[in-house]
């Protein structure tokens, strides 16, 4: 019988995707494993898109290794947003969970599960069945590090981040020292549900058998170190930790209408702004966004999403008067997607503005653009400051109270970005850090040395099925 790895995806074609790159990853350095990948299923299966649909059938027909499982719909009212349905959906789908690790553990070896952090309570079924039960961290080491520390900070700290004084330093583990604002603001207050939901899944990954992260050892050296010196868990031990990126989706190969603008671009000239699939801005920041980008007089390619209720209005209409006439020559505008990564890797780009997703960074860093940084939500702050303070790569954007950035502000930014002696600093300082990212997955590499450890890991393992109902496992 075959060893068998299951990978369990929190909802969302993002989640999903990144679980399949890390399926492939696997099988590419340990092509004796199959992977079976279950899949979330919203109630009326409202959501799923016919893209999904053709992924799933692209990846199956490419990687004959991959099989998906779908897990059957649930009746129930979903009424969190939807980058948050997992947490909904997850608890009430590990009955289904349970019987479909069982049947797959009577025709396979069943060696591992990996679970998306937002389905931390799967837990509860992997450790009932006694399988042994890792996490994908698709965040950086930094936020692992705050993550891990988060219980023990819960039960020492008297009282919650969201009554500190705004100038109180908070100093962490691996850490750069952070400030109230750099904190995640889920985790400030404990009367909140996500104060809790996170409390609940940080003890889940400190119980699991090894977290693994997507970054490599030069990008973030001190929060790594901290983390495998069990700084982060000071009264238990910490999980193995397995730093096994940069892992990225794949390049888009169709051709999109901006990829032939950007040919006729000279090189590095052009500013990207992207800001993820959940930035979107009011009409007021949409304008101030557009006067920055006249006022700074470089090129750029802007990928706008507005707030929902806008969606009906054209771009001419959501943004300033003339503006789209104005800046033809410079600019292009694109509604709500384009190809992010292959953008990057395209030679005329020289600079990106961000939310500071961490696909996002990992992105412009492989692909050597400097970046500016426009924190929007979850731990974007956190991921700032480590790009500012700590590895220079990157320029602070600075923004109100309310987090309104002003059109003086961006184009301020962007020109010093572009044409400062700083700027060129930037950019030196992230070629060297693109090097870096290439040796990390390159032969001997610090990630592939741990892709191998977390391969051996598992075949260190007795399997489930090969085990009496109560047997334990001697390694937890």
């Amino acid at each position: 019988m075959k060893d068998t790895i299951v990978l369990y995806p929190a909802y969302g074609s993002g989640h999903l995707m990144s679980m399949v790159e890390l399926g492939k990853l696997i099988l590419t350095h340990h092509p004796s494993f199959s992977i079976k990948i279950l899949i979330l299923t919203p109630p009326n299966n409202k959501n799923n898109n016919d893209s999904t649909t053709q992924y799933i059938a692209s990846t199956s027909n490419k990687f004959p290794s991959i099989n998906f499982h779908f897990i059957p719909s649930i009746s129930i009212t979903l009424t969190l947003p939807p980058h948050l349905y997992t947490l909904e959906l997850s608890p009430r789908s590990n009955h289904y969970v349970h019987h479909i690790l069982q049947s797959i553990s009577k025709t396979t070896n069943l060696k591992a599960v990996i679970l998306d952090f937002l389905n931390f309570s799967a837990s509860q079924v992997t450790n009932t069945l006694e399988i042994p039960t890792y996490f994908y961290y698709t965040s950086g080491a930094s936020l692992l590090s705050l993550f891990l520390h988060f219980p023990t900070f819960h039960q020492k700290s008297t009282k919650p981040i969201k009554d500190f004084d705004i100038h109180t330093p908070i100093d962490l583990p691996g850490l750069p020292r952070l400030s109230v604002d750099d904190y995640p603001n889920e985790a400030k207050d404990p009367s909140s549900q996500s104060y809790h939901i996170l409390l609940e899944s940080a003890k889940s990954l400190r119980e699991s058998d090894g977290i693994i992260v997507n970054t490599f050892d030069e990008l973030e050296r001190k929060a790594i170190k901290a983390l495998r010196d069990g700084l982060c868990v000071p009264e238990g031990i910490t999980p193995m930790i397995f730093c096994i990126g940069p892992v990225l989706s794949s390049l888009y190969e169709d051709e999109n209408i901006c990829m032939s603008w950007l040919d006729s671009q000279p090189s590095q000239s052009v500013v990207l702004l992207s800001f993820g699939s959940m930035g979107r801005f009011s009409k007021a920041q949409l304008n101030e966004i557009a006067l920055g980008l006249e006022k700074s007089k470089q090129r750029f390619l802007w990928i706008v999403r507005s707030e929902l209720d806008l969606d009906e209005l054209s771009l001419n209409e959501l943004l300033p008067e003339g503006f789209l006439e104005r800046t033809k020559e410079k600019g292009m505008v694109v509604r709500n997607w384009a190809p992010q990564r292959t953008i990057l890797n395209h030679d005329s780009i020289g600079g990106f503005v961000t939310h500071c997703g961490w696909n996002s960074i990992l992105e412009a860093i492989c692909e050597g653009v400097p970046m500016i940084t426009w924190p929007l939500y979850a731990e974007q702050k956190l991921n700032r400051l480590i790009l500012v303070q700590e590895l220079k790569i990157a320029l602070k954007l600075n923004e109100s109270e309310d987090g309104f950035v002003n059109g003086t502000e961006l184009a301020e930014r962007v020109m010093e970005l572009m044409e400062s002696d700083k700027g060129k600093e930037i950019r030196e300082k992230i070629l060297k850090m693109k090097i870096s990212a290439k040796e990390a997955i390159g032969g001997g590499g610090s990630s592939l040395v741990d892709l191998k450890k977390l391969g051996d890991s598992w075949k260190e393992h007795d399997s489930w099925n090969n085990l009496s109902p109560n047997s334990p496992f001697l390694f937890r």
